[in-house]
């Protein structure tokens, strides 16, 4: 019998992973190495007590693999309560890859990322994010069942944005007609930051309804697109949260509120498709109910997306489809009167239903 001298070093580099602060006692945590394809990608599974692991896959070029991780960490634990919270039977999951989409993306890759999705037996389902298309999800189909987001024309929903951008309408709407009286959108100042997919589908939405939309995104050609496409103006300022809005909707990535931001605005609502806009749950929630800024849950108004992926498991058309994404509007106004009548922050009230939900699931099993 041997012993073996423990490196303390060692030992702390370790720590991290499961002390981080976005780690949430996460049931699975895999990494995905392949030297072949030049694969690096964590899967982080957070919860499977509705129902299996389901959310998309992003690819990205993070600055660090423990931004990675952060990052899917908190991406996870948010699609847990996104499914709850909406009424499906799934639990939460993603996904990320590290490396720029648009050089590091192949096909040889895609499908090793799909085999080891397909090594989970089902506990992880795939879909689009960031960094991913349709044909991705086709080409993963390939290697394993366990992906939604598919073609329709190879018996999936397809792109799932416009249902997504859809959604945080609906949520949008409901927010005004709790702080406005009216859910009518015309003529209000509304800041949408992020022109993806989700958000030019927000974009489209509020210019039918006649709103006042500026556009802000890194992406100056994607800009001038939209901008053309939609008759909206681009913001040309350099500090977007101290403008003076109607409604603030952050559509790109998460964490743009934050102690240094929430002090800075001067909007009434903010209601967009980003997931983990607060960077702090807890306290930055309860700043801006001190703010008096109404802030619509995320988690909850950006659900249209997995509502639509859903339907490629459970078999529903378009009609169930849209009639599911659509009560999200009822959701959300249940949520901001319950804060109000409870004096809790907004965020409170949405994660408390969902995880009441994951409560009563775990005690019937």
């Amino acid at each position: 019998m041997t012993s073996e001298v423990i490196n303390t070093s060692e030992l702390h580099k370790m720590d991290p992973v499961f002390g981080q602060l976005s780690f949430d006692n996460h049931e699975q945590i895999v990494f995905c190495n392949d030297k072949d394809t030049g694969l690096k990608a964590i899967i982080g599974i957070h919860n499977t007590v509705l129902g299996p692991a389901l959310g998309g896959t992003r690819m990205w070029n993070y600055a660090s693999e423990w931004e990675a991780l952060n990052d899917v960490l908190r991406l996870s634990r948010g699609m847990t309560y996104k499914s709850a919270i909406t009424g499906l039977n799934l639990g939460g999951g993603k996904a990320v890859l590290i490396g720029d989409a648009k050089t590091q993306k192949t096909p040889e890759l895609m499908l090793k990322f799909g085999e080891f999705v397909h090594s989970l037996g089902g506990k992880y389902i795939t879909a689009e994010d960031v960094g991913m298309a349709t044909a991705d999800m086709d080409l993963v189909r390939t290697v394993t069942p366990y992906v939604t987001g598919i073609s329709e024309s190879k018996g999936g929903k397809g792109n799932p944005s416009p249902i997504t951008a859809y959604g945080v309408f609906m949520g949008m709407k409901a927010a005004a007609k709790y702080s406005f009286g009216s859910d009518v959108l015309e003529g209000k100042v509304i800041y949408v930051q992020g022109i993806g997919n989700v958000g030019e589908g927000l974009v489209e939405n509020l210019t039918n309804e006649g709103a006042t939309v500026y556009i802000s995104d890194i992406n100056r050609e994607r800009l001038e697109e939209v901008r053309d496409k939609y008759s909206v103006k681009i913001y040309e300022g350099d500090n977007i949260y101290a403008e003076k809005m109607d409604i603030y909707a952050p559509c790109a990535l998460g964490a743009t509120l934050n102690d240094t931001t929430i002090n800075q605005l001067q909007t009434k609502i903010i209601a967009g498709a980003a997931n983990n806009q607060l960077a702090d749950e807890k306290k930055h929630g309860q700043m801006l109910r001190d703010k008096g800024i109404v802030w619509a849950p995320d988690f909850l108004i950006n659900a249209g997306g997995i509502i639509n992926v859903y339907a490629e498991l459970e078999n529903y058309d378009r009609k169930e489809i849209i009639r599911k994404t659509e009560n999200i509007y009822n959701t959300t106004l249940e949520i901001l009167k319950k804060a109000d009548a409870e004096h809790i922050t907004s965020y409170t009230a949405a994660y408390n239903i969902a995880q009441a939900r994951i409560d009563a699931r775990k005690s019937e099993k």
